[in-house]
């Protein structure tokens, strides 16, 4: 009966322990809210496959949050922001789904990263918010008028 009590108390404590991905600064919480937030994720396990071609080329996985707003994109764990998507991006971005899973594309040839996850609900919906963003970007509109090479100015 003391070893149940014992676990239970183990338990409880590590179960208080667990932090959330989801926490932002008021700061960062205000800006979402003033861009209207669409869709919000919190503690999905994303997987973030960089430097494809190259000998440093791996991935991992881990916890993360997402934001998606009419203006950003945002994963990030806590108030430290892993990927950002505003207005002002100049990169390559794309969003591909297989089924439920959505891959979020970033970069291009030695620098490519993908970012990997399953929303919890409509990931066709998702994608499409995801590429609203996205179609908003200075990069986007660049290379739509032929202004030249991403990443040149």
């Amino acid at each position: 009966m003391y070893a149940a009590a014992v676990v239970g108390l183990v338990l409880t404590v590590l179960g208080g322990c667990h932090r959330t991905t989801g926490t932002l600064s008021e700061e960062q919480q205000r800006r979402f809210e003033g861009e209207h937030i669409v869709r919000r994720a919190v503690d999905l396990l994303i997987r973030h496959t960089h430097d494809g071609g190259t000998r440093d080329a791996g991935w991992e996985e881990d916890d993360a949050s997402i934001v998606v707003t009419e203006q950003s994109v945002v994963i990030h764990r806590g108030d430290r922001f892993r990927l950002e998507i505003t207005p002002r991006s100049t990169g390559a971005y794309e969003v591909a789904r297989d089924h439920d899973r959505l891959s979020l594309h970033t970069g291009s040839g030695k620098s490519a990263a993908s970012w990997s996850f399953r929303p919890p609900d409509d990931a066709a919906g998702w994608a499409d918010d995801i590429r609203k963003v996205i179609r908003g970007t200075v990069g986007t509109e660049r290379r739509e008028r032929g202004d030249g090479k991403e990443g040149q100015h």
